[in-house]
């Protein structure tokens, strides 16, 4: 019979056999290739300190080619719960050290266990990705896997926040998990994400492609769409998800956590009162509205490579979290467009879920013309950011600061799709179209040239200003730029008891 002296030595051999993972030299080789283990990563993202590990000493359950020679306790996955700024969050961090952090049944149920304490707690869920995809010598079972971590992806989808992070390899399977996820990052060296690699791209379509333009950082932040935000290293990224937490409540029940008001809610700027050129086709950079009206000028830009004609980010007002929607007047003139259109829409759809108030900045010229638009689908992608900014049912506080036209006025936030405050500045433009454009159709060249300038300036003096629609009621507030700060401060307070109840249904069909 052991002691127990001698049973706690077997307990403290198993635990330092666990924290080892694949070995030492295992260790040293992801150390070599710039990357953390998993345990360090969970202890960066982490307060220190508040880590507790669930499920150590499980091991695989595969008998087949060998494999029950080589048991690994965690086998390839260190899973728990700790705290991001003194608030409860869970984790799991594929270990790449054990058998490449490919996807076992056992792994997956450590996985999947992770995310139901996290559903039943009320509390975000982080992956820390870093895997060779599915344990092809577990065959179906380790798809099996993949299917139970899906499935619970889409059941906490809109329930509590789900973050990923892509810190190595990501292929076949096991980017699916990271895209219904809210938000993925990835880091600009190490990590990569693709249905098929190019290996398998070249067999079949005879293409050569390498790994970083197939499927890294910057071309998923840049071109695809995919992920959200890219850190520099492995380090920042965590950061990044740390102060991306602070933004958001822990679940779909809660308000965002308020953070100490240590800027003047009634703080002016003077210098916006001439940051909108009086040149209707003059560009300006929208984020100076935005950095100068948010608490300590801190904005924290979601999507920011992507798309960049529209901004999407979070920020605080008097300490209360903001989702930020704002059309970029500094790039292609902030007209809307398939990619600017869905990602917006996601954006909306996320602060909607999580009780996040939308503030809209409106400087749009229409929808983007052209074949490849429409050919596109602009059509129902522009649908989209109307169904999303329509269904919202948060506070929608919208500041039209320059051109408003067209269909893409309807869209953003305004008052006919639910807007609860609509302010606009004295060079706010709201009309059918551009002044040029609607003389041309008015009048169908039956006038002189001379004549049709005379018109141009007499429907640019009816429409070229926001009090046609202030005398409608369409827009609550006329205001100066200097004033937008307090002005939104008084919007949001105004309407933070908001409470609306639609139809009863079991959800709506947005067009996909």
């Amino acid at each position: 019979m052991l002691t127990l002296e001698e049973k706690f030595r077997e307990l403290e051999k198993r635990n330092r056999e666990a924290r080892l993972g694949g070995g030492q030299e295992r260790i040293d080789k992801q150390h070599s290739a710039g990357k953390l283990t998993a345990r360090e990563r969970v202890e960066l993202l982490l307060d220190k300190g508040t880590f507790v590990e669930k499920d150590k000493m499980v091991k695989h359950r595969c008998n087949d080619f060998g494999m029950e020679k080589n048991k690994i306790a965690g086998d390839g996955v260190v899973s728990g719960y700790g705290k991001i700024d003194g608030r409860l969050v869970f984790v799991f961090a594929q270990d790449f050290t054990v058998f490449g952090g490919t996807l076992s049944s056992a792994n997956a149920e450590k996985i999947t266990k992770v995310m139901d304490m996290a559903m039943r707690m009320g509390a975000p869920v982080i992956g820390l990705n870093d895997s060779g995809g599915a344990r092809i010598q577990e065959g179906v079972q380790s798809l099996a896997g993949y299917a139970d971590i899906f499935h619970r992806n889409v059941k906490a989808s809109g329930v509590i926040p789900q973050i990923s992070a892509v810190l190595g390899p990501c292929a076949g399977g096991a980017v699916y998990s990271p895209a219904l996820t809210d938000f993925i990052i990835m880091t600009k060296e190490s990590s990569y994400m693709f249905v098929t690699g190019p290996d398998v791209i070249k067999a079949v379509t005879h293409e050569t492609v390498t790994k970083e333009e197939l499927g890294g950082a910057m071309t998923h932040n840049s071109k695809s769409g995919v992920a959200h935000l890219i850190g520099d290293d492995e380090e920042q990224t965590l950061m990044m998800i740390r102060e991306l937490t602070g933004f958001l409540p822990s679940n779909n029940m809660e308000d965002p956590p308020q953070k100490p008001v240590t800027d003047d809610i009634n703080r002016e700027d003077e210098s916006l009162q001439n940051l909108v050129p009086a040149d209707p086709n003059k560009p300006y950079d929208m984020m100076t509205i935005i950095e100068s009206v948010v608490d300590d000028h801190n904005f924290f830009e979601i999507m920011p490579h992507y798309a960049k004609n529209i901004i999407t980010g979070f920020g605080r007002l008097a300490g209360k979290t903001v989702g930020i929607v704002a059309n970029q007047p500094a790039f292609l003139a902030g007209v809307l467009d398939i990619n600017s259109s869905v990602k917006a829409a996601r954006f909306v759809r996320f602060c909607d879920a999580f009780n996040i108030p939308l503030i809209t900045l409106v400087d749009v010229p229409g929808f983007l013309p052209g074949t490849n638009q429409e050919f596109g689908g602009i059509i129902k992608h522009g649908a989209k950011l109307l169904y999303a900014f329509s269904e919202a049912t948060v506070p929608k506080i919208t500041l039209i600061t320059r051109k408003a036209y067209g269909g893409a006025y309807d869209v953003m936030a305004s008052k006919h799709i639910g807007g609860d405050i609509n302010l606009a500045y004295p060079t706010a433009e709201i009309a059918v179209m551009g002044p040029e454009g609607a003389v041309n159709i008015i009048f169908r060249h039956k006038i002189s040239d001379e004549e049709k300038a005379s018109a141009v300036e007499d429907y640019r003096d009816t429409f070229a200003n926001p009090y046609k629609a202030a005398e409608l009621g369409y827009i609550d507030e006329i205001i100066y730029p200097r004033e937008t700060r307090k002005k939104l401060i008084s919007a949001l307070e105004m309407s933070q008891n908001k409470s609306v109840s639609g139809p009863s249904r079991k959800h709506g069909n947005i067009p996909l």
